[in-house]
């Protein structure tokens, strides 16, 4: 493939014919993941994709994703596409919104993220993969997606924000679930039924959002109502307390949109890393071992404490591995807010790219084996080698997701923990599909048999 595509006779970048009127859209809908992928392998670097009488730019070269992401930012926003898909259940939180006030909402919540005050969650991450995986025997077949999502959820509730909410993580998960199926298809559907029309789908719709709004709602009057010191180091108190330059703090509103997006987000893509991870691990028992032997080594049977951390390396390796064949935010999409140059075209403004991990952390020019689950890939300095866009999994540039941190600590913990205790195989014959919604999950959840460590 070419660095930089030529320009063709419409000034256009190339790429599919696609249906009259549709483009690409119905291939679009049925295998999203396999058709970028084709693509970009049949049309280059920079590809056009006709969909709906308009164009995606689908970028497959890091310099390009990197223009976008990094270097020329200030002329992108989220696109109008996410935001539809995701500005229903989050609002205005800091992962939509824009310009200046998405400015201030990162300064009042940046704090809360440091390093330092990350660090401190180890422990109570450590205590609950612990007390999760207590009722777990010898033999025992779970689902192990679902098993993950309760336990990141009670984790982020209680680090967060503070509060625990039992009982509730079957009934969060199945609406995030049908809250991203519902407006996924929405989305994707060349004709729409008003979400006001009381159709079972959208009376769905209103009773889980509803649901989840009402759960929000409760975690912050809960810690509104407590505000004592020993209550005060969580994420959410911190963003309560914190004043802007101008003395000024979160309205209500956006306190529950941060809230809902923390709440949601908080949990939701890490459970998607770790069972990805478990997967990957149980279908390479090689890699199983080794780190299990690491682990041992370093651990000899206790949690990991963040100290432990620097020791791991084949622990972050299995992690970056993971991230790169299944990255939960498997796709990134960008509008253009005035005219830009991305790989020699010319764009005008209202200009969608579409930036996917899925397919540049597949590229054969940067991994080989793309497909292979190989860990140890990791381990010789492979990430200072890559180029800037080739490997991003919690995006780039400015709006890099502010848990980046929070969330690879959390992983960290949890597989350092549950790894030397269990080993996981899937059920023969379990179907094993990623299903691209908001996050990438596994279609059909992940049916795995419980081994025991010794």
């Amino acid at each position: 493939m070419a660095r930089t595509a030529n320009r063709n006779q419409l000034g256009l970048p190339p790429g599919p014919k696609g249906r009259p009127i549709l483009g690409v859209a119905l291939e679009g809908r049925r295998d999203p993941l396999g058709m970028l992928q084709r693509y970009a392998r049949e049309y280059g670097d920079i590809v056009r994709l006709p969909v709906l009488r308009q164009s995606r730019i689908l970028l497959n070269h890091p310099d390009w994703i990197e223009q976008v992401l990094v270097v020329q930012h200030a002329k992108f926003h989220k696109s109008v596409l996410m935001n539809r898909i995701i500005e229903p259940m989050l609002g205005q939180g800091l992962l939509l919104s824009e310009g200046e006030f998405w400015r201030r909402q990162r300064r009042l919540a940046q704090p809360a993220f440091h390093r330092a005050r990350i660090n401190e969650y180890a422990g109570a991450m450590a205590e609950i993969a612990e007390a999760h995986v207590r009722a777990w025997r010898d033999g025992d077949t779970r689902d192990v997606a679902q098993e993950m999502m309760a336990l990141t959820l009670e984790i982020a509730v209680r680090t967060l924000f503070g509060t625990t909410l039992p009982g509730t993580a079957e009934q969060v998960g199945s609406a995030i679930t049908f809250l991203m199926r519902y407006q996924l298809t929405r989305m994707r559907a060349p004709l729409r039924i008003p979400e006001t029309w009381p159709t079972p789908k959208n009376r769905r719709a209103r009773r889980e959002s509803e649901m989840l709004d009402a759960l929000v709602y409760r975690i912050i009057s809960e810690r509104q109502a407590q505000k004592t010191s020993e209550s005060s180091g969580d994420l959410l108190s911190l963003l309560m307390d914190a004043m802007d330059e101008d003395g000024t703090q979160m309205t209500p509103r956006q306190l529950r949109d941060e809230t809902m997006t923390l709440f949601l987000a908080g949990h939701e893509t890490t459970a998607q890393m770790l069972s990805w991870t478990w997967y990957l691990l149980g279908d390479h028992p090689a890699a199983e071992a080794r780190l299990h032997e690491e682990l041992r080594g370093v651990l000899g049977g206790r949690p990991p404490e963040v100290a432990d951390l620097a020791r791991l390396p084949f622990l972050h390796a299995v992690m970056n591995e993971s991230l790169r064949l299944y990255p939960p935010a498997y796709l990134l999409a960008r509008t253009s807010i005035e005219p830009c140059e991305i790989g020699g075209y010319d764009f005008p403004a209202g200009s969608t790219f579409v930036m996917a991990q899925w397919v540049m952390h597949r590229d054969a020019r940067f991994y080989d084996e793309p497909d292979a689950f190989r860990p140890e890939r990791w381990l010789d300095g492979l990430a200072q080698r890559l180029p800037a866009g080739a490997y991003f999994p919690f995006g780039d540039g400015p709006r890099r997701c502010i848990g980046q941190g929070f969330a690879l600590l959390e992983a960290a913990i949890v597989i350092g923990t549950l790894a030397q205790r269990f080993g996981m195989r899937l059920v023969a014959g379990h179907p094993v599909a990623p299903e691209p919604l908001v996050t990438l999950r596994p279609r059909h959840g992940l049916r795995m048999t419980l081994r025991a460590r010794d």
